[in-house]
């Protein structure tokens, strides 16, 4: 027996699939395809989620711009062009220092993205009947079991 997949709810060998309570023999399955399922609260808030974090990243340079944009202009001004190269230098400084903590952040917006933005179905038919075997909104995830199901029926096919 292969073992193609496995975590704490899915499983995908040579003989079978079970998923979700369900053991599907992999000799009877006839048909595998996947489709998109309706969008759950929790897959609603990850995309929210990214749209703030998105913003929250966005608003600080764009904040620094604007300062350093009245800042020329009041140098100009007054021409004193001296505490204005001092002050934006001090923002350059900061900035640089303040860099790696961006790693978090954008640590969760990657994972975010990786997670998708829709709810995935896996559907297979066996014994003349259509059955759902996963809905997932983790889309790393849902491709991993897809695909090992995918390999799983292609080598079940080849001993037939």
């Amino acid at each position: 027996m292969t073992l193609y997949y496995r975590d704490d709810a899915v499983q995908v060998t040579s003989e079978a699939i079970h998923a979700g309570g369900h053991v599907v023999a992999l000799a009877d399955v006839t048909y595998v395809w996947h489709a998109r399922g309706a969008t759950t609260l929790a897959v609603r808030g990850r995309v929210l989620g990214r749209g703030v974090l998105v913003l929250l990243l966005s608003l600080p340079p764009l904040v620094a711009l604007v300062c350093v944009l009245s800042l020329a202009w009041a140098a100009q001004d007054r021409g004193d062009w001296k505490l204005a190269l001092v002050i934006v230098a001090a923002f350059v400084m900061v900035g640089l220092a303040l860099t790696p903590f961006l790693e978090v952040p954008l640590g969760w917006l990657d994972r975010s993205y990786e997670r998708g933005n829709r709810v995935h179905e896996l559907w297979v038919q066996h014994h003349g009947r259509e059955e759902l075997l996963l809905r997932t909104p983790d889309a790393l995830r849902f491709g991993q079991i897809y695909r090992a199901v995918q390999r799983a029926v292609e080598q079940q096919g080849d001993r037939r």
